[in-house]
């Protein structure tokens, strides 16, 4: 499928013209062809699985943090479901149900797939082994939900929780000093607070 990009006056076709270039690309050199391999016994309407699954890579290349956008992002974007020969892209709890509906057999021939997929155009193979290779890793944070899959709690280097934040019974507002510096009344907690003489209660 010729694609031409232009400027135009009127309604804009789409609004991701380099992400309809990628994926004329990958069509024309059939580079997400190994997800057909994921069988799928879903009914087929208007998308086979393998759409649906590239349509996912699609709204995260296209920066869906969520599939919950989807709708709202994608969904009007017609010109850009032509370059792979949809009618239109499939809807949030379409694609929802496709990710549900994955078995654990089903999820390592998805591994397998993307394996295939970024074997065959990866740099790292054709990587001279006389030279050194540098690998770059990014391990800044990001927040998630406390429901999200493997979550853990942790702190930002560059943000400071305040001292009230998390027990805010328990911290009296800051009061300022004549010297500008600024300091917390202390307080004892009888519960969690004993003196030297004093011995911890026995749990019964």
């Amino acid at each position: 499928m010729p694609l031409e990009i232009i400027l135009t006056d009127g309604p804009i076709d789409t609004q991701y013209a380099p992400l309809a270039v990628l994926f004329a690309h990958y069509q024309e050199n059939q580079v997400l062809e190994p997800l057909d391999q994921v069988q799928m016994a879903m009914k087929k309407r208007e998308f086979s699985s393998a759409d649906k699954l590239r349509q996912v890579l699609l709204s995260m290349l296209a920066g869906c943090a969520t599939l919950s956008e989807v709708n709202s992002r994608l969904k009007p974007e017609i010109g850009l479901a032509r370059v792979w020969g949809w009618e239109r892209l499939a809807d949030q709890s379409t694609l929802s149900r496709t990710l549900d509906a994955l078995t654990l057999k089903q999820i390592e021939q998805l591994r397998q797939s993307t394996t295939a997929i970024w074997r065959a155009h990866s740099q790292v193979k054709v990587h001279d082994r006389r030279g050194y290779l540098w690998l770059d890793f990014d391990l800044s944070g990001l927040p998630c939900s406390a429901q999200a899959e493997e979550s853990q709690r942790g702190y930002f280097s560059d943000k400071k929780t305040p001292p009230d934040a998390n027990w805010p019974v328990s911290v009296q507002s800051a009061t300022a000093k004549r010297s500008g510096r600024t300091c917390f009344l202390a307080i004892a907690t009888p519960a969690i607070v004993f003196s030297q003489r004093s011995k911890l209660p026995k749990l019964l």
